[in-house]
């Protein structure tokens, strides 16, 4: 026995469309919240920590931001130039430590604290 079935499916290129526009949405209000959680978790120097007089932190987290590498990855990023601040190159020591330093991490918590909500925010902008 044998049988045929006939889908007729109408507007595809729109839906497809449709859902493209709605991974990118999610993609964005993922990377909005991990940068306000990395933010939130990134050290700032003190006058105490660094021994410096006056001193006022906070550059390193300034420097956080989110970025669309390409319409399937958002980037979390932290150093470089940004905002009023010079080059911030020891992003990746704070995050992963030296020899002589401690880590700090606060990238990596930023997304494994919140996996759990990130998954449903995709889960929410696909089904709306």
């Amino acid at each position: 026995m044998s049988f045929t079935i006939d889908i007729e499916v109408n507007n595809i290129a729109e839906a497809l469309s449709e859902l493209e526009l709605k991974k990118t949405s999610a993609l964005e209000i993922c990377g909005s919240k991990i940068e306000n959680y990395a933010a939130d978790l990134a050290p700032v120097g003190t006058p105490e920590s660094t021994g410096i007089p006056g001193y006022k932190g906070g550059s390193l987290r300034s420097t956080i931001r989110h970025e669309m590498e390409d319409s399937d990855t958002v980037a979390i990023k932290a150093g470089g130039i940004h905002g009023i601040y010079r080059d911030v190159n020891y992003a990746v020591y704070v995050e992963m430590g030296t020899r002589k330093m401690k880590a700090q991490p606060y990238l990596r918590p930023a997304v494994e604290n919140h996996l759990s909500e990130i998954k449903d925010i995709i889960e929410s902008e696909l089904k709306g």
